[in-house]
């Protein structure tokens, strides 16, 4: 997208931490040289349990008018609002970058820098299954061609413009006909990009290769619970699911991204809420690829930089190992911002 003088974006407000989060966001983005205008819609569970398909039609429509959108964390209660959103905006693929942070404590000494990409849809998701008597269970599990391929594609071009390689994962030799027809569409997309290397790796394998040498792996895609599953390992990885960013895209015919929402990987976190303790890193780090997305590229760099110097300076909330609560931390990061070069 062209660079542009101002920004619209819808924001999708929730439950818990989510007021918190969204503080710190509006804080940071107004230390931007950038007009960004949010536009709120309440997704908490007050406002879902009063009107939920209101809730949904007004979200669905701010996100078509603007392109983009922010979200913050919701309560499930009888629905999930991401699997609703993602069923109305036919988000196929979610992407997760997870990267070391220098200064956070963690058990796993080797460097990761990797970008997880997942089919946002099927797999053993897709049906919550049933009962058959007493001692039987059984549940569909499905994988789809079209995102598969958008999620391969997706996978792809971001492995390009890294100038990496890609991983794709899955048990393709148990699940021979779901996982099979997923490697399978992965490696046609291949054929088009004869200048990014590809290897298929079994998913027990891949947790051991991660867990042992990660520098090895840059981009991964799989289908959808296995790339739920990596996600939060690699966090895990890294020192905290504090630190998760994600973004969940839907695409046109021609294949170009449509729609895309971006949101922290982490919950509502209903223990912590309102005592100005949370993280907001995953917040940062998504405002950041929303940024970046939306065409302000020198500026999503910068916001993802400032969040990691400042906790490479050592300001660091509890979870990280330090004292600093939501807005300390926040202000820190906006230090670091308006010391940085100008985009």
């Amino acid at each position: 997208m062209p660079e542009r003088a101002s920004l619209q974006v819808a924001e999708f407000l929730g439950d818990g931490i989510a007021p918190e989060l969204s503080a710190a966001v509006h804080r940071v983005a107004a230390a931007l040289p950038l007009a960004i205008a949010f536009h709120p819609v309440d997704l908490g569970l007050a406002a879902r349990r009063q009107d939920a398909a209101a809730c949904y039609r007004a979200a669905e429509a701010a996100i078509r008018a603007h392109g983009v959108a922010m979200k913050y964390p919701t309560v499930t209660e009888k629905e999930s609002p991401n699997k609703v959103l993602r069923e109305r905006c036919s988000f196929s693929v979610i992407h997760r970058p997870v990267a070391s942070v220098p200064g956070v404590p963690s058990r796993h000494d080797g460097k990761v820098d990797l970008h997880i990409v997942r089919v946002a849809v099927g797999g053993t998701y897709e049906d919550a299954g049933r009962r058959i008597g007493d001692d039987v269970a059984v549940s569909i599990r499905v994988i789809e061609r079209r995102p598969s391929r958008e999620a391969a594609l997706f996978a792809f071009r971001l492995a390009r413009r890294l100038g990496s390689s890609v991983t794709s994962s899955s048990k393709y030799t148990i699940q021979v006909a779901t996982d099979g027809l997923f490697e399978a569409v992965v490696a046609d997309v291949a054929r088009d990009f004869a200048d990014v290397p590809h290897r298929s790796e079994l998913f027990d394998a891949l947790l051991y290769k991660l867990l042992m040498r990660p520098e090895h792996f840059r981009v991964i895609v799989t289908p959808n619970e296995y790339g739920d599953f990596l996600s939060d390992m690699a966090c895990g990885m890294i020192g905290s699911i504090g630190l998760g960013a994600s973004a969940s895209y839907g695409f046109d015919e021609g294949g170009a991204v449509a729609l895309a929402m971006f949101d922290p990987a982490g919950g509502t976190a209903p223990d912590i809420a309102g005592k100005g303790v949370c993280n907001p890193s995953a917040a940062l780090l998504a405002w950041a690829m929303l940024l970046t997305h939306a065409g302000h590229h020198g500026l999503g760099s910068m916001v993802d930089a400032a969040v990691r110097g400042a906790i490479a300076q050592g300001h660091r909330t509890r979870d990280l190992g330090g004292n600093l609560g939501t807005t300390e931390f926040t202000a820190a990061v906006i230090k670091v911002l308006a010391a940085a070069p100008a985009a």
